[in-house]
């Protein structure tokens, strides 16, 4: 592991200088065609003589026109443009209690991100504690092992709200997105500002708090001014274009390609005497458990339904049919097995088409004849 800068500077210059050898002699420019600086403060390479630097590129393509298809028509671009800006755009009117919203989150939201937004199992976490104490980590370093990290959720992070409600409308829950009223997701974003002991207008919200639209638009993130450069607003590629081409605002203060640092390089490596210095020591062998005695031959589906299919399947707060329960099954089975297969080889409703894996067409059989097989 890299300790010290000058590692990483060291890096920068080997791959400088490899770069400065390629393009020697290429037209290398740090303004567009439009004669507008590059926005992220690099080069750009025109084409010429049928090459971009050292690279050829297709330039007939480069000429070629887009005349596939039609153009879209103003409400289906109505329909696609439903994101949520910071200035309300988009935000439709609604409302919904914190209460409201602790139900809902019970029913949907609570079997991936657990109880109180704690998250686990590869969910992330929706708080953790007060939010505006939690922002102050952002700038903690990890100088040591027991360094505590800076803390990275909704509350302590996200520099605008809206992003919270946009995600939700338009994302959760995870296996049915856009299946939420938009009091529902006031609701929500209710509870989950509660428990992130935001304020709105100096005011905690309470169990009967009543969230929204000109509420939420009042809501002021504790790392609103955390980011940078500012890219919110008409002027944000503009704000971006400005910070970036300003060397002075990252690095050491100066374009340097080669010869950035006086003296070697110095490596650190990582300390101490390998896996055995561990507690419990780690393992290196790969034999599987042994098998125990008496034990049944376990269904070839199992597997692959744990570790793929069990977060929607597992209970019914999904909307999924749970595994084990009788009844939803039955009624499923009404439409047939081929039927059953199909809908879960291709997907339906909220399940993407396999449910979001790779696996073959036959493995998908062998979990469904497992779900079958474990509701009976």
């Amino acid at each position: 592991m890299f300790k010290s800068y000058r590692n990483v500077l060291l890096s920068a210059v080997v791959v400088a200088a490899a770069s400065t050898t390629l393009f020697a002699g290429s037209d290398a420019s740090r303004t567009y065609a439009n004669g507008k600086k590059v926005i992220d403060g690099g080069v750009t390479y025109p084409v010429k003589k049928g090459k971009t630097s050292a690279y050829y590129v297709n330039e007939k393509a480069h000429k070629t026109s887009f005349n596939l298809g039609r153009a879209a028509t103003p409400d289906e671009i109505k329909a696609w443009d439903i994101d949520v800006m910071p200035d309300g755009t988009g935000l439709p009117e609604g409302k919904g209690t914190v209460e409201e919203g602790d139900a809902v989150y019970e029913a949907k939201c609570a079997s991936c991100h657990f109880d109180f937004g704690t998250g686990g199992a590869g969910y992330p976490a929706l708080q953790k504690g007060n939010a505006y104490e939690g922002q102050k980590s952002l700038t903690n370093q990890r100088l040591t092992p027991d360094d505590d990290g800076p803390i990275r959720v909704f509350g302590t992070y996200w520099p605008q709200a809206s992003t919270l409600w946009w995600y939700i409308k338009t994302g959760m829950p995870h296996p049915a997105p856009m299946t939420l009223t938009d009091d529902e997701v006031y609701a929500l974003c209710a509870y989950i500002i509660s428990i992130n002991e935001l304020m709105i207008d100096g005011e905690e919200l309470d169990d009967e708090y009543e969230l929204n639209r000109e509420k939420f638009l009042k809501l002021v993130m504790p790392n609103k001014d955390g980011f940078e450069p500012k890219i919110d607003g008409k002027n944000g590629l503009e704000n971006a274009r400005k910070y970036f081409n300003d060397v002075s605002n990252y690095g050491n203060g100066t374009r340097c390609m080669k010869n950035c640092f006086k003296g070697e390089a110095k490596i650190a490596r990582i300390q101490g005497a390998g896996i055995s210095d561990y507690q419990p020591p780690l393992s290196n062998k790969k034999d599987l458990p042994a098998k125990k005695e008496g034990a049944g031959t376990e269904h070839p589906g199992k597997k692959a339904y744990e570790a793929s299919c069990s977060v929607c399947h597992a209970t019914d707060a999904m909307g999924a049919p749970a595994v084990g329960d009788k009844k939803a099954w039955a009624a499923v089975l009404k439409q047939g097995i081929d039927k059953v297969y199909d809908n879960a080889i291709n997907g339906k409703g909220g399940m993407p088409p396999k449910g979001g894996t790779s696996l073959s067409d036959e493995k998908i059989k062998e979990i469904v004849d497992y779900m079958v097989g474990a509701s009976k």
